[in-house]
């Protein structure tokens, strides 16, 4: 086979995630390949602008004596990975070095190792840990009494301020309240559909359970008026993302024995299965099957898995989808959520949404900088907004009268960045509220 030519139209291609391999954890292979990696990216530059990785990596380049790679002590390269949170960007829009490119540079991939390695010889702070056990955290701050206790913590200025200094979380971050009833406890049976065009077993997702119940139960509810046959999963675990962000692989597999199997109960049933947070989907998509690769089940709920737009949009597609909108909504402005991005589906969320008359689309494509701990953490909150700057002022420059990404967390972030009062809203909730639902 001869080798993969530069500048060639193949599509870039994922290779498997070999991280149960010995070689995976070699520390002194690991740093050979970032030095190989960071040498190619110096050279090229074009991702400056995605993330705080970047300008990292070129100012540990530009400060060393040689203005080289080889002149950066390896032992900075950790602050590289530091950086990252694994939005993906570099490597579905920019880079092109990708694999089948002879030098094959997969950069979050191998800052995911490098994370993996971190967290395997160091472990995590107690925060850390904290922020992504979303399943614990979630179920104790929705009890009776804490729940209270909880939100009153998140909204007050002073106790936000003890968190900073003891825990090191932002007290600016844009923190989501946790809400009782979750949508587990308030959800009521599925509503049957006559003649059904699909059939969807929706994943709940901690977010959607225990922090957006509303958002969850809107999209539902659009879901059944578009004569989609809906179930609810019940007894879901966290999908494994803030663990893979953390670098605990050894957590994304105990979630993954237990999801799995539940997931494929639905599968062998004939449904597809969707959730409202691109990043769950995404889990299942791409990271698990790249985890997994020769495991069958991951590899049939990976087939089964769909975003929920996409699917709106290919029953539009086909002429099955409700256009009977009932009122316009003005002017939204939304925000591309990076993991619904990379999931190379198109702007599915904003071609349904163009639908509704009387309606003003203004999109962005840029990352908010977000990610679920990245812009909580007072050690890179400062780099979080200053990634979502540019998507605040065009939000601001749109006047919108709605506010909205696939991403609940980031469209929160966009908010919070603008200094309005507008209140994000879920794309779901804009289209019930389009139907008149």
């Amino acid at each position: 086979m001869s080798a993969p030519r530069e500048g060639g139209l193949d599509a870039p291609t994922r290779h498997p995630i070999d991280w149960q391999c010995e070689d995976y954890f070699d520390a002194d292979k690991l740093n050979k390949e970032l030095e190989r990696v960071f040498d190619i990216c110096h050279g090229c530059r074009r991702c400056v602008s995605l993330c705080q990785a970047f300008p990292t990596l070129f100012d540990l380049v530009d400060e060393s004596t040689t203005m080289e790679i080889d002149g950066v002590d390896k032992a900075d390269y950790a602050k590289v990975a530091e950086q990252c949170y694994l939005c993906d960007l570099c490597f579905q829009t920019k880079c092109p070095y990708v694999p089948p490119h002879e030098w094959a540079l997969d950069f979050p991939h191998l800052m995911l190792q490098a994370k993996a390695q971190a967290f395997s010889d160091h472990g995590a702070s107690i925060r850390d840990r904290a922020m992504t056990s979303t399943d614990q955290v979630g179920r104790l701050a929705t009890l009776p009494v804490v729940n209270k206790a909880a939100n009153a913590l998140i909204n007050s200025r002073s106790a936000r301020g003890a968190l900073e200094k003891s825990l090191k979380i932002d007290r600016e971050a844009a923190l989501p309240n946790f809400t009782r009833p979750t949508f587990h406890q308030q959800s009521k049976e599925s509503k049957p559909v006559v003649e059904p065009v699909a059939k969807v077993a929706l994943y709940v997702t901690c977010y959607g359970n225990h922090h957006d119940p509303k958002a969850t139960d809107d999209l539902k509810t659009i879901l059944e008026h578009n004569r989609i046959a809906v179930e609810v999963i019940r007894n879901e675990r966290c999908c494994g993302m803030p663990k893979l962000e953390l670098g605990d692989l050894q957590a994304v597999d105990r979630l993954k024995r237990t999801n799995i199997p539940l997931l494929m109960e639905w599968v062998d049933k004939g449904y597809q299965i969707t959730a409202p947070i691109p990043s769950c989907v995404l889990m299942y998509r791409q990271e698990l099957p790249l985890m997994y690769p020769h495991d069958q089940a991951v590899q049939s709920v990976k087939a089964a898995m769909t975003d929920p737009f996409e699917l709106l949009w290919g029953l539009y597609k086909q002429g099955k989808l409700n256009t009977d909108f009932k009122s316009g909504l003005g002017r939204i402005f939304g925000q591309s959520a990076c993991h619904q991005r990379v999931q190379n589906i198109g702007p599915r969320t904003r071609d349904v949404l163009s639908l509704i008359p009387d309606t003003k689309i203004d999109w962005i494509d840029r990352c908010s900088g977000h990610d679920g701990t990245y812009a909580v953490k007072a050690e890179t909150s400062k780099y979080a907004r200053k990634i979502v700057r540019p998507v605040a002022r065009k939000a601001s420059a749109s006047n919108p009268d709605h506010l909205t990404s696939d991403c609940p967390m980031a469209a929160k972030h966009i908010a919070s960045a603008m200094g309005d009062d507008i209140e994000p809203l879920h794309p779901a909730t804009l289209l019930r509220m389009a139907y008149g639902l």
